[in-house]
């Protein structure tokens, strides 16, 4: 299928050269560092919630501290009473706080180990942040010496954008004068020697004429073969097994359906238009309009090719499923929209668009 996967490679080709021409280096610098201090910024903020939680922990350790001792001292008021009971009651209580005062202390002392750990990482974040900052500068600063430096060499040896233009411009004009001095001199010759006295309408190249008529015949009969093996659903240089069984096969959607559930698909884009995932087995229908869209590119047959786009889009909806926008599907193949004329696809494929001389 070379018309479509060469479609393809020009639509990676295209992009791939878009993005490298906006991709501005010092910009990517600024972004960088701008990562760099929103990572600073969220280990402050780690450093603040750990230390704030440390507090706490450390604020009702001094309250269960103080319920602590007071229950000590309502237990030894008792006992001078003479009431052991209520003693007793005191006393299991401050054993309880005092269980949950032991169990704080670990807590605190982890919570201030992770509050070391996160304020060395950010002495250190904070360090490369300065030296990157400095090195972005120099960076920057050298770019944009070394862009201005090579847009003036280009101006001053003429290979710039706008003195390629130029030349190219001057490099016309001198063609066409060339080509005007040489025909004004052809024609002179010609008509001094008499032989463009002798040319009659109508005369001998009369067999020259019906010879582009049978070529151009050819290429058309060429074409409805391959359009028709293409409805058929039949790759090129195949033929059906029998006339009865090509009028009875039943469509290719239908085929399709009735094959068993689980087939091999793959997914093909329309050119500015969607995702469809199909079937392999229309295969060899995609193979049948790839040849009959070269045929038709090769000879510059406008009506084929808008023929061709138009069955392969049918082939494509009939028997695919169309993919919704937001599925991140790389698609296997790219093929022509309907609405692609044949210029828009010689531009793509990087043809002369001139139409061959009949």
């Amino acid at each position: 299928m070379s018309v479509f996967k060469r479609l393809s490679q020009v639509f990676q080709q295209k992009a791939n050269a878009a993005l490298d021409k906006v991709e501005d280096p010092t910009q990517a610098l600024d972004l960088s560092y701008s990562k760099m201090m929103e990572n600073l910024q969220q280990v402050r903020r780690s450093i603040a919630d750990v230390l704030t939680s440390q507090k706490r922990l450390e604020a009702q350790k001094a309250q269960l501290i103080a319920q602590n001792e007071k229950l000590k001292g309502q237990a030894r008021q008792a006992v001078q009473q003479g009431q052991d009971d209520l003693a007793k009651t005191a006393l299991g209580r401050a054993q309880v706080i005092q269980g949950q005062i032991d169990a704080l202390g670990p807590q605190i002392d982890q919570l201030r180990t992770q509050e070391e750990a996160l304020e060395d990482t950010g002495r250190k974040l904070q360090a490369k942040l300065e030296v990157f900052r400095t090195q972005r500068e120099t960076m920057k600063a050298q770019y944009t010496a070394a862009k201005a430096s090579s847009e003036a060499v280009e101006n001053l040896s003429g290979l710039s954008e706008h003195m390629t233009d130029v030349n190219v411009m001057m490099d016309r004009a001198q063609d066409k004068i060339t080509q005007l001095q040489a025909r004004a001199a052809a024609v002179g010759e010609l008509s001094d020697s008499g032989v463009l006295d002798s040319l009659t309408i109508g005369g001998p190249s009369n067999d020259i004429e019906s010879q582009l008529r049978a070529g151009a015949t050819t290429t058309s009969v060429d074409y409805e073969l391959e359009s028709m093996k293409a409805e058929l659903g039949m790759a090129s240089g195949t033929a059906p097994s029998a006339q009865g069984a090509e009028l009875s096969a039943p469509p290719a959607s239908v085929q399709i359906e009735a094959s068993k559930p689980a087939v091999d698909t793959m997914v093909i884009r329309i050119a500015g238009d969607a995702l469809y995932r199909v079937p392999t087995s229309i295969k060899p229908a995609l193979d049948a309009l790839d040849s009959a869209m070269d045929t038709a590119i090769e000879h510059n047959e406008a009506k084929s090719f808008a023929t061709c786009t138009a069955q392969l889009a049918n082939l494509i909806a009939t028997s695919g499923t169309k993919l919704d926008d937001s599925e991140m599907v790389t698609s296997d193949l790219i093929v022509p929209s309907q609405d692609m004329t044949i210029e828009d696809a010689k531009r793509l494929l990087g043809q002369d668009s001139a139409t061959p001389e009949s």
